[in-house]
C-alpha cells in the first residue's frame, strides 16, 4: 500500500509548489488590473493545490479512495473556476484624452 507513497508525496510537493506560484501570479495580477478573471484564476488554481495537499494528508492517513474523492472534488471546482474566468467579462474602462489649444 505504501510502495508508492514517496511518488505521490513529490507530485503532491510539485504541484503545491508549481499551482501556489501561478495562483500568487494570478493574485498579484488581480490586484494591478481588477481583473475579475484573474481572481477567479487564482482561486480556481487554489482550489486544484488545495485538493492536492488534502487529498495526499487522507491518502497518508491511510484511506485511499477518501482521498482520491476529495482530490477528484477540488480539482472538479477548480476546473469550474477556471472555466468561469474564461467567460467572465472583464469591465472596459475608457480613457478620455483631451487637448487644449491657445
Amino acid at each position: 500500500m505504501y510502495e508508492y507513497t514517496t511518488i505521490i508525496a513529490l507530485a503532491n510537493t510539485a504541484t503545491l509548489v508549481t499551482g501556489g506560484l501561478v495562483m500568487l501570479f494570478a493574485h498579484r495580477a488581480f490586484r494591478r488590473t481588477g481583473a475579475t478573471p484573474l481572481r477567479a484564476v487564482a482561486i480556481g488554481f487554489g482550489f486544484i493545490v488545495a485538493g492536492s495537499v488534502l487529498g495526499g494528508l487522507v491518502h497518508l492517513a491511510g484511506d485511499v479512495a477518501l482521498g482520491i474523492a476529495v482530490q477528484s472534488s477540488f480539482t472538479a471546482g477548480g476546473f469550474a473556476a477556471l472555466l468561469y474566468s474564461l467567460y467572465s467579462k472583464t469591465p472596459r474602462t475608457t480613457t478620455v484624452r483631451t487637448r487644449v489649444t491657445k
